[in-house]
Formats: structure tokens, C-alpha cells, sequence
């Protein structure tokens, strides 16, 4: 259940290109459905995010953050005590800022300063040193690097009754074959509409599924090995070589980076 909200109108209504705020969250913390007028940039130093819209779900660990379009309503549910860092952005004070949802990495330079833009009054004088450290952290947005976090929600029925059972049983070893006919369609068929709403293959639409939940866990703390087989890998080393091929990094060291 959602908790008290922090007033965001003086973020939103400043004159000012950007504003930053920090907030922290316990573990469990779901912030419910909501929309901001601005773009948002939610990042986390400590924990993890999963941030969810109709558009689909991101899991955000502490080397990534997710950029959210203004007015797309979301919610974010806390994985882990979660230390936010958030920046709110006119879309247009710079025109390569990012046009859709997206999670991207986040460089050390970057992150240093998002932790220092949240200690800048709201209505900072732009000529002064805060608002040159605004513009820097402005232009690092404008070079950062995309990365498929996002877990797209098909809009069709048929596909989201496949999709939910797929989150929740990330085991599960159900083959398309066996999804086309519980569905009373064609194995051609299911392919096709994975693509048609997703983007993604029946097999990539799972296998990211999986790295999700996965994320989650490790936030939590929970051992390499459970979360290799709660997420339907045959062994831990199966796994950390998908994990490495996805991060360029064993799931024990990511979180520790």
C-alpha cells in the first residue's frame, strides 16, 4: 500500500530546467499508481526498483535508472530498503533528451552527480555553480547508453494470460507448443503474436522475464545458487554465464559495483 507522498509542485512548477530531490523507501514500499507533469529520472544508490506501467515493467538495480516520459502513469515498488535519487526534467530543456521509457546505465560521473543535484535549492541561480553542475548533469543524460531492462506488456488477452503466468513462475518450462494449445491456437500463431506485441520472440520475452525476477531476488540478498533455480536455470553456472553475457558481470559482483 501506498504511503504519504513528498509535495512534488515545486519540483514541477519551477522555471528551472531540472530539479532533484531524495527520498528513501523501506523494503516492500509500493508508491501506487501515479503521473508527474515533468519527465522523471528515478535512480537508486541502495536497492532495487521495479517500476511498472501499461506499457510494461524495468527493474532498476543501483547501476541503472529508468527515464520516464512526462505523464506516463507508473508505479514504483521498493526491492530492498531503496535510497532514491530523483531528477525531474522539462523534456524540453535539451532536445537529445530521451523521447520514450527507457532504463540506462549509470556512469560514475553521473552518479556522483545526481547525489550532488539533490543538495541544489529548487529555484538555484543558473549563472551560479549549482546551476553549471545542473547543465553538466543535463548534457550526461544527453550521452547516456539505453539497456533492455523493460519487460513488455502485450496488449492482447490471450498473450498477457501467457505473460502473467511467466512472471509469476519464472521455472516454469512450459514450451510455446504447450501455450498454443492451452490458447487453441497455432505454435506459428503464439510466435507471431509475441512479436506483433512484444518485439520479442516467446523464448526472449521469457528468458527476460527470468533476468527480472532474478534482479529482484539478488536485491533481497538471496543466494546465487536459489536464484538460479527459482528462475528456471538448470544450474548456478548456467545462470551466472547468461547473467555475464547480459551485464558483463557475475550476478556476486554486480550489485557490489
Amino acid at each position: 500500500m501506498a504511503g504519504d507522498f513528498p509535495d512534488y509542485l515545486d519540483y514541477h512548477q519551477t522555471g528551472r530546467p531540472a530539479a532533484a530531490m531524495e527520498i528513501d523507501y523501506p523494503d516492500g514500499f509500493s508508491t501506487g499508481p501515479h503521473s508527474h507533469p515533468r519527465a522523471q529520472l528515478l535512480f537508486a544508490i541502495q536497492g532495487v526498483m521495479q517500476v511498472r506501467s501499461e506499457a510494461g515493467a524495468w527493474v532498476v538495480p543501483p547501476n541503472r535508472a529508468v527515464w520516464l516520459t512526462a505523464g506516463v502513469e507508473h508505479e514504483v515498488r521498493m526491492c530492498g530498503a531503496v535510497k532514491m535519487r530523483t531528477l525531474f526534467v522539462d523534456p524540453e530543456a535539451n532536445p537529445n533528451l530521451p523521447r520514450t521509457n527507457c532504463v540506462i546505465a549509470v556512469s560514475p560521473l553521473l552518479r556522483e552527480l545526481l547525489v550532488a543535484a539533490v543538495m541544489i535549492p529548487v529555484n538555484y541561480d543558473p549563472s551560479s555553480r549549482d546551476g553549471r553542475l545542473m547543465d553538466l548533469l543535463l548534457d550526461e543524460l544527453r550521452a547516456m547508453d539505453v539497456l533492455a531492462l523493460h519487460l513488455p506488456a502485450p496488449a492482447d488477452p490471450r498473450l498477457r494470460r501467457v505473460c502473467d503466468a511467466l512472471s509469476a513462475r519464472p521455472d516454469d518450462a512450459s514450451t510455446a507448443e504447450h501455450w498454443a494449445g492451452r490458447l487453441g491456437v497455432t505454435p506459428k500463431t503464439l510466435h507471431r503474436l509475441f512479436r506483433q506485441h512484444t518485439g520479442m520472440s516467446f523464448g526472449q520475452w521469457r528468458q527476460q522475464a527470468r533476468l527480472l525476477s532474478a534482479l529482484e531476488r539478488l536485491a533481497r540478498g538471496e543466494r546465487v545458487i536459489d536464484v538460479a533455480a527459482e528462475s528456471g536455470y538448470a544450474s548456478q553456472s548456467a545462470f551466472t554465464a547468461m547473467f555475464r553475457r547480459q551485464f558483463g558481470l557475475p550476478p556476486s559482483v554486480f550489485y557490489r559495483r
